[in-house]
């Protein structure tokens, strides 16, 4: 099964459009392709109960990052600041590059 490829990579910034913490900006620190999810530094956190073991000597409630939807973050534009739709723009030599639809700068350039 092939999986689409997205607009948003590891590093990005991104603006959450809906959800608990719409509005919200942060990094993506993964992109979990095969279930069409990102992982948002600060964004969608979910309080998990753990036992004492190796790894946490203490147990207790640990607040936990969690993925949110793809469709649900969209990138922000490092030129103008903006959470925009991304397009691709190709150059001479066909290479795509990722281009901001809000004000027609490429992202990236590769």
């Amino acid at each position: 099964m092939k999986h689409a490829t997205y607009s948003v990579r590891r590093g990005d910034t991104v603006e959450v459009s809906a959800g608990k913490d719409r509005g919200k900006r942060g990094k993506v620190l993964r992109v979990l392709a095969k279930k069409d999810r990102v992982l948002v530094e600060g964004v969608n956190f979910a309080k998990r109960h753990t036992r004492p073991s190796q790894k946490a000597r203490q147990g207790g409630i640990v607040e936990k990052e969690m993925p949110l939807h793809v469709s649900n973050a969209r990138l922000v534009c490092p030129r103008c600041s903006k959470p925009t739709r991304v397009g691709q723009r190709r150059d001479a030599a066909g290479n795509a590059s990722r281009m901001c639809k809000a004000c027609g700068e490429a992202i990236d350039a590769g």
